[in-house]
């Protein structure tokens, strides 16, 4: 039987049997089904909608109603019938190299400059790609060949098709064409005035006016980015200025991604927006500045820190993205092994003492922390939290912001907190020696305090802490335990394979044995081809027993306290990176990475 000429419920309905994709039953219930679906889908899509243009964006597709019904793929157990799966199936049927579309992989100017919008939303067809001359459009339909015939000869363009699914097209036909409208109307408003916050600049020329930060466009293209950001699971968004333009980035898994290259005129204004939404003073430009934002995505309430700090061609500005999804989680889902887990759980459980998580930024701390908080928060404990900035506000604790411009410091603060009447104390960071005196005075009166510090291990945290001056007995009388962590990002499970580690990376490990299997990610097109999906924490547990007390109230050696620590059962980063290594969670390369 011929492949079918144009895309019908009925005929792609075939197509899936042909392919396996779904049984002989699903097939006719498709069918005697589908036109119903189509117009509750339609309905649905529809409601609250007026003069709307009759375009192929706001039509239901046939794949659309296959996956609204959700079949399971025969022997395959779980598996669900996709979107993803069934345009993969058209594109091998109709002879199309099928993409899953990168949105980080693509080039702003490439997607926007060859198709006007119009045209791409009622063909649902974007570009992707520009290569010797050579346009890559990705469309939703196998077989529009006469539409795609008739733009290369409007545009005189010589393109080569893909096959992507309508989601993807149409996500970034709105995220894509909405900020590079937003960013192409602002720049036609804006001046030509010399950046007066590019240090090469010597003067700025009168007479001229810049764009304002609440200018409508400026609002939208600020809107666009956020909520792409929000989009892509971005942990961190950098606005960065440079000589004549200024670059967007996400951190996304813990690694930077270049995002887009907005006009240089348009930098300032789109700093002014995020500093008007941070409430931040608009007219101090020589100083670093916090500031906050509460927003929404997709019905979830995200918090969004934001920083500025003058740099040699501007103010830059990154904005952490805080997601209760990440922040918020149970315990036992965060990577803790069974010891590990055993261990700090059991200095929760502790009516008194100090708990302390370390780790460089970026490690998880404030995940741990929060999450933890959470666990101990009931109708009968009082939590107070001193935090400099609070990171994310949470009705169940007492949180308190450090404002150090009148006075407000973590000292100052914890001098007057007792009075509060709490019963767990979260300090958001021991940076100096009032802040730990004051931390132990807090534990020694009762009190369960939980803090964090910047050292690279349990062990060394000891030595931080007889640093700062903390006395050794005071440690040993009140120091519960140590969480020093890690993140390292997981292998994608859609590209894993496995691979023998050589000889030269199991003795730079002191694995004992002469080969062992690991796993690593070929890179696939659910992981935008880094072969990495999420991330999960390595979690050094370090408990104060007798033994190490006595040794601290000794003013011990780190060498010592680490030997004693190892006798006690100790399992340091570095072993628990390489067992999750071992597992086939993370790589090689992540294990030196992440433990050195």
């Amino acid at each position: 039987m011929p492949e079918p000429q144009r895309l019908t419920l009925e005929n792609l309905a075939q197509l899936l049997e042909r392919r396996g994709l779904i049984s002989d039953d699903q097939r006719k219930n498709l069918v005697t089904r589908g036109r119903s679906q189509e117009s509750r889908l339609f309905a649905l899509q529809h409601s609250g909608t007026s003069r709307r243009s009759n375009i192929s964006a706001e039509l239901v597709s046939p794949t659309e109603v296959v996956v609204s019904f959700n079949l399971e793929i025969p022997g395959r157990s779980g598996d669900i019938l996709s979107e993803d799966i069934i345009t993969e199936t058209l594109a091998a049927a109709s002879g199309l190299p099928y993409l899953k579309i990168d949105p980080l992989a693509l080039d702003l100017n490439v997607v926007t400059a060859h198709i006007p919008r119009p045209f791409a939303l009622k063909n649902l067809m974007v570009a992707v790609a520009e290569s010797a001359g050579v346009i890559t459009v990705a469309v939703a339909d196998p077989f529009n060949d006469a539409i795609i015939t008739d733009l290369a000869s409007a545009r005189r363009l010589e393109i080569k098709r893909v096959l992507s699914s309508k989601s993807d097209i149409l996500k970034i036909l709105r995220e894509f064409y909405g900020f590079r409208a937003s960013v192409v109307a602002a720049e036609a408003e804006a001046s030509t005035a010399v950046d007066l916050g590019n240090l090469e600049q010597f003067f700025k020329l009168k007479g001229q006016q810049e764009i304002e930060g609440n200018d409508k466009h400026v609002v939208s293209a600020v809107d666009f980015l956020l909520n792409y950001a929000f989009d892509q699971h971005a942990s961190d968004i950098h606005v960065e200025p440079k000589r004549d333009t200024s670059l967007i980035r996400f951190r996304i898994d813990g690694v930077m991604h270049n995002i887009h290259v907005i006009p240089k005129p348009l930098h300032a204004p789109i700093v002014s927006r995020i500093k008007m939404l941070s409430r931040m003073d608009l007219a101090e430009k020589r100083r670093p500045q916090d500031g906050r934002i509460k927003t929404s995505f997709n019905t979830k309430d995200i918090e969004l820190r934001v920083s500025t700090v003058p740099v040699a061609f501007g103010e830059k500005i990154v904005i952490r993205v805080f997601d209760p999804d990440i922040l918020l989680q149970d315990l036992d889902s965060m990577g803790f092994y069974p010891r590990e887990m055993s261990l700090y759980s059991s200095f929760l459980r502790r009516p008194n003492g100090i708990i302390l998580v370390t780790g460089p930024t970026g490690s998880g701390k404030t995940t741990t922390l929060y999450s933890s908080l959470r666990t101990l928060s009931s109708p009968e404990v009082n939590i107070v939290t001193v935090e400099d900035p609070i990171e994310m506000v949470m009705e169940e604790f007492n949180q308190i912001g450090v404002q150090q411009g009148i006075g407000v410091s973590f000292d100052s603060i914890l001098r007057n907190i007792l009075r509060q009447d709490p019963d767990i104390i979260m300090i958001g960071e021991i940076r100096d020696r009032e802040t730990a005196e004051n931390a132990v005075q807090a534990a020694l009166t009762g009190h369960l305090v939980l803090s964090t510090l910047h050292t690279n291990d349990s062990a060394s945290t000891v030595i931080r802490l007889l640093d700062l001056g903390v006395p050794s007995f005071l440690i040993s009388a009140t120091l519960l335990g140590i969480v020093a962590q890690r993140l390292v990002r997981n292998i994608c499970p859609h590209c894993s394979r496995a691979r023998d580690l050589s000889q030269d990376e199991c003795d730079y490990l002191q694995l004992p044995l002469p080969s062992y299997s690991v796993r690593e990610g070929a890179g696939c097109k659910q992981c935008r081809g880094t072969g990495y999906k999420g991330r999960s924490g390595l979690f050094e547990v370090l408990e104060m027993n007798d033994h190490l007390k006595t040794l601290v109230s000794r003013s011990a050696q780190l060498a010592d306290i680490v030997a004693a620590a190892r006798q006690e059962g100790l399992v340091t980063l570095r072993e628990i990176a390489i067992r999750k290594m071992l597992e086939g969670i993370t790589t090689y390369e992540e294990v030196v990475a992440m433990t050195g």
